[in-house]
């Protein structure tokens, strides 16, 4: 098996998008290299994941009404997608996240993200690769957004376990946290309020807003602050970050963001065209399979 060349040691300087299964790219990078380790997988949802995506042109004659009375044309534009559906999910994910291992330093962190379909199965597959003692939290992402059930508690939550390889050596930035505020300033005095506080293991953060700048159209895109929280507790400037579901490249565009490199993999075309577009302005070297 071919090595792939990054260009680790320049630190922080290695802007790289690989297109293949992760099962097949991971072995061929370079050793120890990344310090921080973040996976989106495919939530097992049993559904397709797609976006709808439209064009609007101004249109005297067309179907669709706009503000002050103006007519338009929509076009329906083609739309990454996939089928979210495995009968073995941790025989898919575990190889993967196992493979991704002998990539990352003695003191790197690694960041799980999926639902509470998989979460319980997840955490107990985690513990069993990386021991116990390995597990530092479970933080709920919590988001308030979409359609209400009538027939149970609508879940509007994701779980983002967080391991390290070394319980005794590992990155966490308590200064670099962003500060949120206070429920009820009121109690805390003003200079307490000002200031604000440190979030706990429960995130509350939007999703990608349907019509912000930062919506790419990728299904299951995750926030950026949410990713920059990440990148700016638990690695420091200099230091490469490792994705091999990378998506919509939200994780190269945090770790970029605030002066650190990336290793981006996805095996999807659609995606790596994405994110070749996303970073360009970061100087990305995309590969393709």
């Amino acid at each position: 098996m071919t090595q792939t060349t990054l260009g680790v040691e320049g630190g922080g300087t290695t802007r790289r998008v690989l297109q293949g299964d992760a099962l097949d790219v991971l072995p061929t990078l370079p050793r120890d290299f990344a310090r921080l380790f973040y996976v989106d997988p495919p939530f097992n949802s049993g559904k397709k994941q797609a976006r709808r995506r439209v064009k609007v042109t101004a249109d005297a004659e067309g179907k669709r009404a706009g503000f002050g009375g103006r007519s338009y044309t929509e076009e329906v534009l083609a739309s990454a997608s996939y089928a979210d559906r495995y009968h073995d999910y941790l025989g898919f994910l575990m190889p993967r996240l196992e493979a991704a291992l002998g990539c990352l330093t003695d003191d790197a962190s690694l960041f799980v993200h999926v639902d509470p379909r998989e979460s319980h199965y997840v955490k107990v597959a985690l513990d069993s690769m990386l021991g116990r003692d390995a597990f530092m939290n479970e933080i709920i992402w919590a988001y308030d957004f979409g359609g209400r059930s009538k027939t149970r508690w609508s879940a509007k939550h994701d779980s983002i376990f967080w391991y390290v390889r070394d319980p005794k050596n590992y990155v966490f930035d308590f200064e670099a946290m962003d500060r949120i505020p206070y429920m009820a300033p009121g109690l805390v005095g003003p200079e307490k309020a000002a200031r604000g506080k440190t979030p706990t293991d429960v995130w509350w953060h939007t999703i990608v807003p349907t019509n912000g700048r930062e919506k790419t159209g990728y299904p299951t895109q995750k926030p950026l602050g949410v990713l920059e929280r990440i990148v700016k507790v638990h690695s420091q400037a200099g230091d490469t970050v490792l994705d091999c579901f990378a998506g919509s490249g939200t994780t190269g565009d945090a770790a970029a963001k605030h002066g650190r490199g990336f290793v981006l993999v996805d095996q999807s075309a659609d995606a790596v065209e994405l994110m070749e577009r996303r970073l360009a302005g970061y100087g990305v070297d995309v590969s393709r399979g």
